[in-house]
């Protein structure tokens, strides 16, 4: 299997659809806009896009399962494809141009390829086993901060798991107090492109799913970064939960951390 070639289809299959999300963008109307739970939405946008992609792929890897979420309950095979087909529906249904697309690749245990493309910039990262990670064809790297204090984190706010919202704030406000900010984007995707590119020096979050950081762990990880479950393990896929850092700011991060969680 060429996974360059590999990962360079999924690519243009992402473009693609990132351009149907975009048309579809100034068309839907709220009424086409259903709630699968508090603050958790889903279009006709989301599965049509989807489909295209599942079409797309099955053809790239004839047999292959899917893990997507839309259609959660498909049964997976060796290989297994990873997708989001619109992560950040919520900013995407109030025009705000910041959601993506992400598909990443698991060959049994193994995370062997990922792409996220950023639709509203039209930002396609990408990477695969053994390779660095890529931003519209250049070779990217996290960021070089290593201090808390000079640094820029994302995270997700809490929309149906608030079990843990005490902790949550608690340490929201010790970031705001001891870092250069704290942003919430709506998309986890993108938060960890982001950090693979060297915008943001880190990201955390609790209440996510497989399709949300498949792709971009990866990208984090081959840019350089460190990638951890809330008790520093590698348990971030199917976990619910994620720590990403460009590495350089991990151990000063997790010791306040730790603190709250």
């Amino acid at each position: 299997m060429d996974l360059e070639q590999l990962t360079l289809s999924v690519g243009r299959l992402c473009e693609e659809t990132g351009e149907f999300l975009l048309q579809e963008a100034s068309r839907f109307s709220r009424s086409d806009i259903r709630e699968k739970g508090h603050a958790n939405f889903v279009t006709y946008v989301d599965e049509q896009a989807e489909q295209r992609l599942m079409e797309g792929l099955s053809k790239l890897i004839p047999g292959s399962g899917f893990i997507a979420e839309e259609s959660p309950e498909l049964l997976q095979g060796e290989f297994t494809w990873i997708i989001d087909p619109l992560d950040g529906t919520t900013n995407y249904i109030h025009r705000i141009p910041v959601f993506s697309i992400s598909v990443g690749l698991r060959k049994e245990d193994e995370i062997i390829l990922g792409v996220v493309y950023e639709a509203g910039q039209r930002e396609l990262y990408y990477t695969w086993r053994d390779r660095p990670s890529y931003l519209n064809g250049k070779v990217i790297r996290v960021s070089d901060t290593a201090i808390l204090n000079d640094s820029l984190f994302a995270t997700g706010f809490p929309y149906y798991d608030y079990s843990r919202l005490d902790e949550y704030l608690e340490f929201f406000r010790f970031l705001l107090q001891h870092t250069r900010g704290v942003r919430r984007l709506g998309s986890a995707a993108a938060d960890l492109a982001y950090v693979a590119c060297g915008r943001l020096d880190g990201f955390y979050e609790y209440g996510l799913s497989p399709w949300d950081v498949a792709a971009g762990s990866l990208l984090v990880q081959h840019a350089g970064g460190r990638i951890c479950d809330f008790s520093e393990g590698d348990n971030f896929l199917f976990g619910k939960e994620i720590i990403a850092t460009n590495g350089k700011v991990y151990q000063s991060f997790l010791e306040q951390f730790k603190n709250y969680f």
